[in-house]
């Protein structure tokens, strides 16, 4: 299994990220309707929507790379389209669907619901035993779409940024044997349980002056990690706040060292 050991890095700056914000928002809808909205239920009355984009064509014996992508608290609803908002548009760009052919999922968690179920603003217990019902079944739907198509099984990969980025810890914490790798953004998760993830590849990242997320919440991973014998990449940003999925998905090298990793 490949591992990775990152230096810190700084890409942006605050005013460059100010910049780059109406370019993003205004780019957003030329790559949306490539992503098929569907919804996924779980018993008769769970219902989790998402979206869907799969390889332009599907070549006859060939297996593709599952993306789990997690958004942020922001983009919670029901409308299937919010969750497209930031960061997953980087899968979707042509010329890397075109070298990197994946199935990429992109689910919603509802309005008064999380994607992690960990106690992090107070000195609880950590990750709580149950994962959330959303993260449950976005769980369930990754396991479904790598049995119902031509799944790569041994490059299934997670990403998410903010309360996505807290998702992606909690649920490699919980399914480390699933993934192949991952790429947690301005997130946090339990470090007393850091040694279920010394052999999964993980590059992180986090802005130096996150206002919303402390950046101790990565850092403490990262040590975590380390201590227990694992290599976690990790990506700082020294003068950057909450925004720092914006250069971390913008780097294309991430998202081909994400796509390198296989179990």
């Amino acid at each position: 299994m490949i591992t990775s050991n990152l230096p810190l890095i700084s890409i942006l700056s605050l005013t460059f990220l100010a910049l780059m914000l109406p370019f993003q928002t205004s780019a957003q809808s030329d790559f949306k309707d490539l992503f098929e909205a569907k919804e996924f239920y779980s018993g008769e009355d769970d219902k989790l929507p998402y979206r869907i984009l799969l390889p332009e064509e599907f070549e006859d014996g060939e297996s593709y790379p599952l993306v789990l992508f997690l958004h942020g608290m922001g983009e919670r609803g029901d409308d299937n389209e919010a969750q497209l908002t930031w960061g997953v548009e980087a899968f979707a760009k042509a010329d890397f669907r075109r070298e990197h052919p994946a199935i990429v999922i992109a689910p919603q968690a509802p309005d008064d619901d999380y994607w992690a179920n960990l106690d992090w603003r107070n000195e609880g217990p950590g990750l709580m035993e149950e994962p959330t019902k959303p993260l449950q079944m976005a769980y369930e739907l990754v396991l479904q779409i790598a049995d119902e198509m031509p799944v790569d099984k041994d490059r299934i990969y997670i990403t998410g940024l903010s309360m996505g980025g807290f998702g992606t810890w909690d649920l490699i914490t919980r399914y480390p044997d699933t993934f192949a790798a991952a790429m947690p953004v301005c997130g946090g998760g339990d470090p007393s349980r850091a040694h279920l993830l010394a052999d999964l590849p993980i590059w992180t990242f986090h802005g130096a002056q996150d206002s919303v997320v402390p950046v101790d919440l990565s850092r403490d991973m990262v040590q975590a990690i380390r201590d227990a014998g694992g290599s976690p990449g990790y990506t700082e940003y020294p003068h950057v706040d909450h925004f720092s999925w914006i250069p971390a998905y913008e780097d294309r090298f991430a998202l081909e060292w994400l796509f390198d990793q296989k179990k």
